[in-house]
């Protein structure tokens, strides 16, 4: 038990990532390009070639997200962004044939959030919200210790549900700052940095809108933490302010007292959260025996 390995899977619209995560270490490591225009079968077997390289006989199990809605029972994911044919592929028994190891698949928000519970910021925490804020807003559950997808992958998509006239999300990730600024939310915060006064507003004014977001987490779910990640959440402290401006209109200001809200530091989080899904589905313990 004390070598056994999980090897994880973080699949991208343009990148694969693999790595072989030994107790709360990722003991090898592989990445390479994705062929996202190409056919199912030649998608796949670029996922086979990276799996390769790190596979070896200490791996009891494959845990994989993909940016997608997954039929988390059965393992068949649906329409992957940026991989056009990928509209149905039974991914879970395709590994499962391969390297006849349990595998696990869901959605890449999911994945992030257990992964923070095993190894990241959300260790010793049982009721975790997700917010992985980039070109999208993704979230993910996990209550009472276990991950909670629901029963069709779409639990806690807070960045889905209708606001103003559009939706959380429309104000809540990278499209803010295409919309508000006319450029991407990087460059927007290079701008912060030096000290830009209308990058500095518009980071305010951003994250009013994520406290809107914040506050609906808090409303649907009352989390003990809530975890930022994604590219966007390394400019926290630049829309930390507008947040708690927006969360002063919470109703159990109390209940927020004790709220801990944390970004995510952990490298590799998307591979280890990969890894998560099969420590989550087992019920095992990422310090035993993994």
């Amino acid at each position: 038990m004390a070598n056994d390995a999980i090897v994880g899977i973080d699949l991208g619209g343009t990148n694969v990532r693999v790595g072989k995560v030994r107790g709360r270490a990722i003991d090898a490591h592989h990445a390479q390009p994705i062929s996202g225009n190409a056919a199912e079968d030649e998608v796949l077997q670029e996922i086979f070639d990276s799996v390769d390289r790190v596979f070896d006989k200490d791996v009891v199990g494959i845990g994989c997200g993909v940016p997608s809605v997954v039929n988390v029972e059965r393992g068949i994911v649906y329409t992957v962004e940026n991989i056009p044919s990928w509209r149905e592929v039974p991914l879970k028994d395709k590994l499962q044939d391969r390297y006849g190891v349990n595998a696990f698949i869901n959605n890449d928000a999911n994945a992030f959030a257990v992964g923070e519970m095993h190894f990241g910021k959300g260790r010793g925490y049982r009721d975790i919200v997700g917010l992985a804020i980039g070109t999208g807003l993704g979230a993910g559950l996990v209550l009472d210790g276990r991950l909670y997808s629901g029963s069709n992958c779409g639990a806690g998509e807070v960045g889905e549900i209708p606001y103003r006239d559009h939706k959380i999300e429309y104000y809540c990730s990278g499209e803010f700052f295409q919309r508000e600024a006319g450029a991407a939310g990087n460059v927007v915060f290079e701008r912060a940095q030096q000290g830009e006064d209308d990058a500095l507003q518009l980071f305010e004014a951003f994250g009013f809108e994520v406290g809107h977001a914040v506050m609906t987490v808090l409303y649907a779910y009352d989390p003990e933490i809530i975890i930022f990640g994604g590219s966007i959440s390394k400019a926290y402290p630049l829309f930390k302010a507008g947040m708690r401006k927006r969360l002063e209109s919470y109703a159990y200001q109390h209940a927020l007292e004790r709220l801990t809200i944390a970004v995510s530091e952990t490298d590799n989080i998307a591979v280890l959260g990969a890894a998560a899904l099969y420590l989550d589905a087992t019920g095992r313990s990422s310090s035993a025996g993994v």
